[in-house]
């Protein structure tokens, strides 16, 4: 259950924000001195995309009506400002609430000096703010998540907000005359509507639990949050996790395209925090200019969990959630609960699904979830996948199942549009098609095969010779640019007219070279079908042919007795 592992994950962390509190960007502070004048703003972003957080009282869920936040908010209450045109309404009504702070707090001088502030009129305050040298940044950043206020006292470095004398909140736990908790398991208040999750593309509002009144999803005359209840406790810690997990310098969250995911082990012991690290990693999100560095790395780690290096026991679980913003609410596009050894497993069969010979001196044979989307998508972007693809992708290597085709179709479309075949294309058809094939015999193996007779992956193979003739004869790859996606769609319509050609490059090789790359293509020749070469390739047979064309090429790079005879030229 997505709940409970989340309200397990709070429980274990103990680092997280207390209930009734919660971590809050907050880009600009408003200085004033102990007699409520304002002095200035002071910029608290870090980028241009996030800014400081700080630990608050917990946001108000609102709805139609205005209602205000615990000393911070945005520029439409704390500043009357808002594009909108509800500043005016907004700012009362937070004016309003610092007024009923200092009756709870009437000898606090901060909150007094909050006070004097607020008995500027809001046009005195807005001329003020607009002399202010940032304000321009304010104005042009009023949409942005961090664009959230609060108030500062000349010489103190603690924001009003942050300080826990003025902040009360509720621990109620298993109360006896309250209604037990789905979650938890204890009894307590049940929340009415939850706590909204910000994930891109969503609404401010948007909510993992919601239910919508009066429109077929209530029963037993039971409204909202009753239909199905949560405790404030298990609310406030299950929406927590979540949003910590979701925070914008999370290592335990990838994005691609409009999906969201988030993962963690059940424990925080040595396998959970390795397992965690490590899927980071993986995913090849860390680091644009090497998004591959440490998956080597990666391998190492799940090994020693799968092999008992690193202690687990079946207790131990890990956990992974795709989200998607669907209008008002979050939808669950992805939920995998695995045990830890198990999970293990699975990477480790994709590292071995996706192995594939490598002869770049850096010897990275190993790709990261972005390396592999990047790949198939435009322009090399993993943002441009399609939208499904990331799921997909998610659910084949965490938990062992067939790769999509889509996968191999994406990739497939990539080489013909750009005539490339990469090591990271050649691994994802290898993968693809071993998986596919799981119950027999004919898969594709790390490095070139000659035993392999698949009459795709044969002229495949051939198709690789007579690009490498013509390179080492020209410089140039004519050959390749103008027929191979013909050849590994319709060989018998291409071949006779390439192998024409090869005879007149070969023509211009030494002796010892030109009977060097003879041999090799009789070798295959021979294992073409007596009947010719096949008239149509299907899809599998296509990438079969491209895994063939990258073998053989990756063996010319590798034979010693191929480099010998380059000697000789």
């Amino acid at each position: 259950m997505i709940l409970k592992a989340l309200y397990d994950y709070y429980e274990r962390k103990g680092d997280l924000p207390r209930k009734g509190m919660e971590l809050k960007e907050i880009g600009f502070l408003i200085v004033i001195d102990k007699n409520g004048r304002f002095l200035r703003f002071e910029d608290r972003r870090i980028d241009k995309k996030q800014a400081q957080s700080f630990l608050v009282k917990k946001h108000v869920n609102r709805t139609s009506a205005p209602m205000a936040n615990y000393l911070y908010d945005n520029s439409a209450y704390v500043l009357g400002y808002s594009e909108k045109g509800d500043g005016e309404k907004c700012f009362d009504t937070f004016k309003a609430k610092v007024k009923s702070i200092l009756q709870e707090y009437p000898y606090n001088d901060d909150i007094k000096a909050i006070d004097l502030f607020y008995e500027n009129n809001r046009e005195t305050l807005l001329e003020m703010f607009k002399q202010d040298v940032l304000w321009n940044e304010i104005e042009k950043n009023l949409n942005k998540k961090y664009s959230t206020f609060s108030f500062l006292i000349e010489g103190e470095s603690t924001i009003v907000a942050c300080k826990t004398e003025l902040i009360k909140t509720n621990d109620d736990t298993d109360i006896e005359d309250g209604q037990r908790c789905l979650v938890s398991g204890k009894k307590g208040h049940i929340v009415e509507t939850t706590t909204a999750t910000m994930i891109p593309g969503s609404q401010a509002t948007a909510k993992l639990v919601s239910f919508q009144v009066s429109s077929g999803y209530d029963s037993y005359g039971k409204s909202k949050g009753n239909n199905a209840p949560i405790s404030e406790d298990a609310e406030f810690a299950y929406t927590t996790a979540l949003n910590h997990l979701l925070r914008s310098d999370s290592q335990n969250k990838f994005i691609i395209g409009n999906r969201t995911f988030v993962f963690w082990a059940s424990k925080d012991d040595e396998a959970g925090k390795q397992a965690e690290e490590s899927i980071w990693d993986m995913l090849g999100f860390k680091d644009n200019d090497d998004p591959d560095k440490n998956i080597i790395n990666v391998r190492k780690a799940f090994e020693s969990i799968y092999s008992g290096s690193i202690k687990t026991t079946l207790d131990d679980r890990f956990y992974m959630l795709g989200l998607a913003p669907n209008s008002a609410r979050i939808a669950v596009t992805y939920w995998a609960d695995i045990p830890l050894k198990d999970f293990s497993e699975m990477i480790l069969r994709h590292f071995n699904d996706m192995e594939i010979v490598d002869t770049r001196k850096e010897k990275k044979p190993y790709f990261g979830l972005h390396s592999l989307l990047a790949t198939v998508s435009l322009e090399g972007k993993s943002s441009n996948v399609s939208p499904n693809l990331p799921d997909a992708v998610v659910k084949s290597i965490f938990q062992g199942l067939p790769y999509p085709q889509t996968l191999f179709a994406s990739c497939i479309r990539r080489i013909r549009a750009e005539q490339s075949i990469s090591i990271t294309r050649a691994a994802i058809l290898k993968a693809y098609l071993n998986r596919l094939n799981d119950n027999n015999n004919n898969k594709l193996t790390v490095m070139l095969d000659t035993s392999n007779t698949n009459q795709g992956y044969l002229c495949g193979r051939l198709f690789a010779v007579l690009d490498k003739i013509q390179d080492d004869a020209n410089n140039q790859r004519s050959i390749k640019e103008r027929y191979i996606n013909s050849a590994s769609a319709t060989p018998a319509a291409v071949f006779s007219t390439i192998l024409n050609l090869s005879l007149h490059h070969s023509a211009k090789l030494n002796e010892g070279r030109s009977v060097y790359f003879e041999k090799i293509k009789q070798e295959i020749v021979d294992k073409i079908s007596a009947d010719g070469f096949p008239a149509h390739l299907d899809l599998q047979d296509q990438g079969r042919f491209f895994v063939g064309y990258y073998h053989q090429m990756q063996w010319f790079y590798t034979k010693n007795d191929d480099k010998e005879v380059d000697n000789n030229d």
